[in-house]
């Protein structure tokens, strides 16, 4: 299994030649020097991610940004400054130095500035970005813990840097501009009422075949076991026979039984919801039941967001 610790420098000299688990505050990543088309080609393999779906570049300022894609939209700027480091990504077009498989082909480069003190001193120690998608096998749940990443990933890569558990719990929110018009291409972390506070009403595009963007595709965030969505009540009228596990938003359900219940938010709070959402879920995988029955959560503020990751841990 991968060596899991807090040594900077370790972290910094393994990026030269390996990629390695990092954190940010939405879910860790699997990192690897963002230039070097060998070590992309890598993280492709460790997750087993097709490589029609784009990676995300890491960095520590936005001045950094310039030396590897073009200068951010004026439209997108005021996102830029006010969220980073944050839970948000931005697309922007991307030069030749970035190699065509970060992108997959496409003419933008997602970029963002994490909010994680380790991996900002990580990122400044380092002549280059990193690009890291999450650090987990493809389509299956984010992982929040340096554990989680070893768990899946750790007879496969050297180490983990550990950052404690994620404080966002999602990934972040990526925006970009189609036909001058900003959108929202993946629902997360930041929410949409706060980026709308900032640049007004956007359009929000965040499921498709073709990504245009990291995590568009339908199915994804997904555990290995079945999962149905909707009225939990309702569902079990057909399926209480499998004792399946529940997922529900702030409160037990009283005739069913406590032990195969998971609550991600007793204080009904979309925010916390968010931070358990994966754990919870990688829980549920461990039960020795076939299904899992989710339901939805208030669509306010990071609610969008979880039900857009339930939506797809359930899509078939």
């Amino acid at each position: 299994m991968a060596i899991i610790g807090t040594d900077i420098h370790q972290a910094a000299q393994l990026l030269q030649n390996e990629v390695i688990g990092i954190p940010t505050e939405t879910v860790y990543g699997l990192a690897g020097n963002a230039y070097n088309a060998d070590l992309v080609a890598r993280i492709f393999d460790v997750k087993q991610r097709p490589t029609f779906d784009p990676l995300i570049v890491h960095t520590s300022s936005i001045e950094r940004i310039s030396d590897f894609a073009q200068s951010i939209p004026d439209a997108l700027m005021p996102l830029a400054e006010k969220f980073w480091p944050g839970p948000l990504t931005l697309l922007v077009e991307r030069i030749a130095k970035i190699p065509d498989l970060v992108s997959s082909g496409l003419p933008h480069v997602a970029v963002r500035i994490p909010n994680h003190p380790l991996t900002l001193q990580l990122l400044d120690q380092l002549e280059f970005p990193l690009a890291a998608p999450s650090a987990n096998p493809f389509g299956y749940v984010s992982p929040t813990t340096a554990q989680h990443v070893n768990d899946q990933l750790g007879d496969k890569i050297p180490f983990i840097l550990d950052g404690g558990a994620c404080q966002v719990g999602l990934e972040s929110t990526i925006v970009g501009l189609i036909d001058g018009v900003i959108t929202v291409f993946r629902l997360g972390g930041l929410s949409l009422e706060s980026i709308e506070g900032v640049v007004g009403k956007v359009q929000v595009r965040s499921h498709s075949s073709n990504p245009q963007a990291p995590g568009m595709l339908d199915s994804h965030y997904s555990p290995r076991k079945k999962v149905l969505l909707g009225i939990i009540p309702e569902l079990l009228k057909n399926h209480r026979d499998q004792s399946p596990v529940l997922i529900r938003f702030s409160s037990l359900l009283s005739e069913y039984p406590e032990a195969l219940q998971l609550v991600l938010s007793p204080k009904a709070s979309v925010s916390e919801a968010a931070i358990n959402l994966f754990k919870y879920l990688r829980l549920a995988d461990q039960f020795g039941t076939s299904l899992i029955l989710a339901e939805l959560v208030p669509e306010i503020g990071l609610g969008r967001a979880i039900n857009d990751r339930l939506k797809r841990a359930a899509f078939h």
